[in-house]
């Protein structure tokens, strides 16, 4: 159970209380389960060990997808980001990299956490293992900031949606993209305006965002476009933190990204009934694995 229905509800509790937002969430969800705030606390350090394993494990250049689709691709950028520091620079292709490493052992079937789904699983871990792993933040901030990101995450499936069979990817990366977002700003120092601003230009910028699954499986071009959330994700927070402000509030950005889901059409929400699933190559990869119809 979650108390509350919109970001602004959210921010005003956090005013109210002079508490941080994650510091909130932590207290209302132990009384929501019935358990102590320690309880729920290492509940949630528990996903984040799984996080961690997920980036190490999915950093095999041996790994592939049970299609034979992909495989390998963490591997390869972080091979490439040790070797050549990368365009963005070493901390940013490292982080990408951690989040391919991670969707790519989603598609081997391996452990991960849904963050909110499978499709955007190596989101969170990709940013928030980066910050642990290379910036030296302790694993207890990582792990309260993921209150503040369950947050965003919740507010975000009661007023809209979080599966791409519903509201297209936006739902899912957007909404990935939002909630680590909301909590890198709060990690740096931010206030819950500045977390609910982050998470509104996050969206904002992957609003409309198709799910279009060559095969409908969750490979192509889901594994990069988890890359692409790490780097949403990490501009948004960056935005919010230097004073940038979203024009549009973060629950109506929330309310327009249901809309516009609601507007898509069903070839365009995990059906494989359109966009890159249907292009030539799209097809000859499904029927390279199921055959032709």
């Amino acid at each position: 159970m979650f108390l509350y229905d919109s970001v602004r509800e959210l921010t005003e509790a956090v005013a109210k209380s002079g508490r941080s937002l994650s510091e909130l969430v932590i207290e209302d969800q132990a009384e929501a389960m019935e358990l102590s705030t320690d309880e729920v606390y290492r509940k949630m350090e528990e996903r984040f060990d799984v996080m961690v394993e997920a980036v190490h494990s999915g950093n095999d250049k041996n790994l592939r997808s049970t299609s034979g689709l992909t495989g390998g691709e963490g591997y390869k950028l972080n091979k490439y980001s040790q070797e050549n520091g990368g365009i963005m620079g070493e901390f940013m292709t490292k982080a990408i990299g951690r989040a391919l490493s991670v969707s790519g052992l989603n598609a081997a079937m391996g452990k991960i956490v849904a963050t909110p789904t499978a499709g955007s699983c190596g989101i969170m871990p990709g940013c928030f293992v980066s910050l642990y792993e290379d910036r030296g933040f302790s694993k207890e901030a990582i792990v309260k900031s993921m209150f503040t990101a369950s947050a965003i995450g919740m507010v975000i499936a009661k007023r809209a949606n979080v599966a791409g069979a519903e509201g297209g990817c936006q739902a899912e990366c957007g909404s990935a993209a939002a909630m680590v977002a909301a909590a890198m700003t709060e990690l740096y120092g931010g206030n819950a305006e500045m977390s609910a601003h982050a998470a509104a230009i996050a969206i904002s910028n992957q609003l409309g965002l198709v799910c279009d699954p060559v095969a409908g499986l969750v490979e192509i071009p889901c594994i990069k476009r988890n890359a692409q959330g790490v780097v949403t994700a990490m501009a948004a927070a960056d935005m919010a933190l230097a004073g940038l402000k979203s024009e549009i509030p973060c629950d109506e950005v929330i309310d327009a990204m249901k809309s516009v889901g609601d507007m898509l059409p069903c070839a365009l929400k995990e059906t494989a009934g359109g966009g890159l699933a249907t292009t030539p190559t799209g097809i000859r990869l499904k029927e390279q694995i199921f055959g032709k119809d």
